[in-house]
């Protein structure tokens, strides 16, 4: 049977589950739904202390890069959410809504709305803060902001007076405006269980309106276009094709599929979708291009002189935002991140202690300058994407990452780790002149899982979407995720695209 609604949403992660919630509130309005997994069955999901252990299982689209010339030639796995929540079903839970001075890009390619300013009524819509009661902070939004207290390791507790002592700056959490600092991490947690943002907003009460359809199991194969107009999804559901029809299409598929989808539609450059066989109907150069994501080194791991405790959250605690210049300036937006995680944390091809008898001090760049592209690899959606992030491309990200792991085992010398910290196991003692630091951070930068900027948002030309999120050269079409984001901001990205979302939603209800 055909199925035809006013707005189609594809894709039921973060940035569509906000989208259907909030325009399926008109009830003049028939909104339909569809992605390619389905509602969440796996127990595991829920329990914030398993998300290292989701990866690979059948909700994970379970992408892969290139080799990478400049992360020792290795392969990077890509987890990312083949399920109703998309990727927040999967992600450490961490609520970071970024640096103010983060959006001044995204004001720039898109207008005042895309300011931080601009997108703060959308971060209050959707937050209830459990722990502030502000005008600045969200207190009756769906998506719980925990920030844990008593919960919080006596190793992390270390680990922020250690960052104290040398002089970096103390806050309430990271979502007070300024981002320089220690304190524990935000999280996505309620009543201590992951929170994805389909359990937030896409609730038995919301799905059971009767202009909401959730579709599962619908794969998207491209858009069927009609002129500058796509007439309908073309979807796969237990094998079979089937069409669904909508007078406007909100492609939500996150950085990785959305560019692909398009693709595989005939909009892109001319020359990638040519090599795969498809036939250019729009022209859209960028599309797939400008990508970007956070590595982190996982890690410099120390033994320690007696057991840690487990986790009574998710790992990986506290996130400590830095100006590598000057650590105890906290204007401005930070260059570096260090993270303490109470576990053994090593990229794979590197020996760790076992579990409990070791810490973790993760480092990264904030801002990196690399940029990346998602081809195709064949016509249809079966066909394995290429995904070439362009991990430590440039010299300022290799400089600020090398920076990064010298802050990081200089927190780790402090005499406040004096009762946890034993010996370096990583990279060890052995590694000090920039040469090795180099060579360590290669084997040991891993993704921090925050793909983006694959379909830019800008007032140029080149720019696949305009200030509106429209994609640009078709009528009908929008793009609501992380693949607009024209500069990635300071820290995990899914609050921020919560907040576009929320906002391009309050522009646009019918």
């Amino acid at each position: 049977m055909a199925r035809h609604f006013d707005v189609l949403v594809i894709g039921a992660g973060s940035a569509g589950s906000v989208i259907a919630s909030r325009l399926s509130e008109d009830e003049t309005c028939k909104v339909g739904v569809i992605e390619a997994g389905h509602v969440p069955s796996d127990p595991a999901i829920a329990d914030p202390l398993k998300w290292t252990m989701l990866q690979g299982r059948d909700y994970d689209w379970a992408y892969r890069t290139v080799p990478q010339p400049y992360t020792a030639n290795r392969i990077h796995e890509w987890p990312r959410g083949r399920i109703v929540g998309g990727s927040s079903c999967l992600h450490a839970m961490a609520y970071v809504r970024g640096h103010p001075s983060d959006f001044d890009a995204w004001k720039e390619a898109g207008g005042e709305h895309w300011s931080y300013q601009g997108l703060l009524p959308g971060f209050i819509r959707s937050e209830a803060f459990t722990a502030f009661d502000a005008p600045t902070r969200g207190r009756s939004g769906p998506l719980d902001v925990f920030l844990p207290d008593d919960e919080v390791s006596p190793v992390v507790r270390a680990y922020i007076a250690a960052g104290n002592a040398l002089g970096i700056p103390p806050l309430t959490d990271h979502n007070s405006g300024e981002l320089i600092g220690t304190t524990p991490n935000s999280l996505n947690i309620r009543n201590g269980r992951r929170l994805s943002v389909a359990d937030a907003y896409l609730t038995a009460d919301v799905l059971a309106r009767k202009n909401l359809t959730l579709l599962t199991g619908y794969e998207v194969e491209h858009l069927a276009m009609e002129g500058d107009r796509a007439a309908a999804a073309v979807c796969v559901v237990d094998g079979v094709t089937q069409r669904v029809s909508a007078d406007r299409v909100v492609v939500c598929a996150g950085a990785v599929s959305t560019p692909l989808i398009l693709m595989r539609s005939g909009i892109g450059d001319p020359a990638v979708l040519k090599q795969a066989g498809i036939d250019c109907i729009s022209e859209r150069g960028e599309v797939g291009a400008n990508l970007q994501d956070h590595l982190l080194a996982l890690g410099n791991v120390y033994r320690s002189k007696k057991p840690v405790p487990p986790s009574r959250l998710q790992h990986s605690e506290s996130l400590m935002y830095l100006n590598s210049e000057n650590l105890s300036d906290s204007s401005g937006a930070p260059d570096i991140v260090l993270g303490c995680v109470v576990a053994p944390s090593a990229a794979e091809g590197l020996s760790a202690p076992a579990y409990g008898a070791a810490y973790t001090i993760l480092c990264g760049v904030t801002h990196p300058t690399s940029r990346g592209r998602i081809l195709l690899g064949g016509p249809g959606s079966n066909d394995r994407p290429i995904i070439d992030p362009h991990y430590l491309e440039t010299d300022h990200d290799r400089l600020t990452f090398r920076k990064a792991l010298k802050i990081a085992r200089e927190v780790g010398r402090q005499p406040a780790l004096d009762e946890w910290r034993g010996a370096e196991a990583l990279p060890g003692l052995d590694v000090q002149s920039d040469a090795e630091l180099d060579a360590f951070i290669a084997k040991a930068a891993s993704t921090h899982h925050h793909p983006a900027g694959t379909c830019r948002m800008g007032m140029d030309q080149d720019a696949v979407v305009n200030s509106d999120l429209r994609l640009n050269g078709i009528d009908n079409v929008y793009i609501v995720d992380a693949s607009v984001i024209p500069e990635i901001p300071s820290g995990p990205i899914n609050a921020a695209v919560v907040a576009i979302a929320e906002t391009w939603a309050a522009l646009n209800r019918a």
